[in-house]
């Protein structure tokens, strides 16, 4: 087994776990509230992570742009696997925490679907370093996520939402029977994703500019019917 693996599998901890008490900064002498420095750490080290990956990214530039010490950052989240791992957990709740915001239960079926399916492109759109760090948890295999304490409780609510979605559309007799919501899921994931991973690679083969406001909006729209059609009874 990976090195890097032994050593978050050695810690038994969730990387984003707080030490649960103050800690003063060594250059002033501050007390700081170690939530706020937390969040600090986790939007510098995903913006790191994102860019070069879990091999190129650097504990100590994360520890420069933040303007504190590499001990700072092992004092929170012990480790930089550690810290890549809370970030991966930080990735996927900022996404979940909107998507539970879209209501859907109070909309008609179809139109939930499609609200779902909107969000979900448009949120790939605006943080292509979501793609990114999950791509490079893919190169990894998942050896990493596997670790978290948390992924699938911040996952599981949002294939239970859209299964609501597809059952009460069923029973109206306006979605078709024997879909898996879990596919369907992992299916409207993938055309969201794809529209951002690979936009820069089809403008250059196919000579369009995928990253055209035009372009944007007629995928976004594509993909909305494509999946409504599918799901359509």
């Amino acid at each position: 087994m990976n090195n890097s693996v032994q050593k978050v599998q050695k810690t038994g901890k969730r990387g984003a776990a707080p030490r649960g008490r103050q800690h003063k900064t060594e250059t002033t002498g501050r007390t700081n509230d170690p939530e706020r420095t937390m969040a600090n750490i986790l939007e510098v080290a995903m913006r790191e992570f994102a860019d070069k990956g879990l091999a190129g990214a650097r504990i100590d530039v994360i520890a420069e742009a933040m303007r504190t010490s590499k001990r700072m950052i092992y004092y929170y989240f012990d480790s930089k696997e550690g810290l890549y791992v809370a970030v991966l957990e930080e990735a996927y709740r900022r996404m979940r925490a909107i998507e539970a915001g879209l209501h859907l239960d109070d909309l008609p079926p179809e139109d939930a679907l499609r609200r779902l399916v909107g969000f979900t492109v448009d949120y790939q759109m605006a943080h292509p370093e979501f793609i990114r760090l999950v791509m490079t948890e893919n190169i990894h295999r998942g050896e990493y996520l596997r670790h978290s304490k948390a992924i699938q409780g911040l996952n599981v609510p949002a294939i239970e939402g859209l299964r609501r979605v597809y059952d009460r559309g069923v029973a109206a007799g306006v979605f078709r029977v024997g879909l898996d919501p879990l596919d369907l899921h992992m299916s409207i994931s993938a055309l969201s994703v794809f529209n951002v991973a690979n936009r820069h690679t089809f403008s250059l083969i196919f000579d369009r500019d995928f990253d055209a406001p035009s372009s944007i909006v007629a995928r976004r729209d594509s993909i909305i019917e494509m999946v409504v059609r599918f799901v359509r009874r």
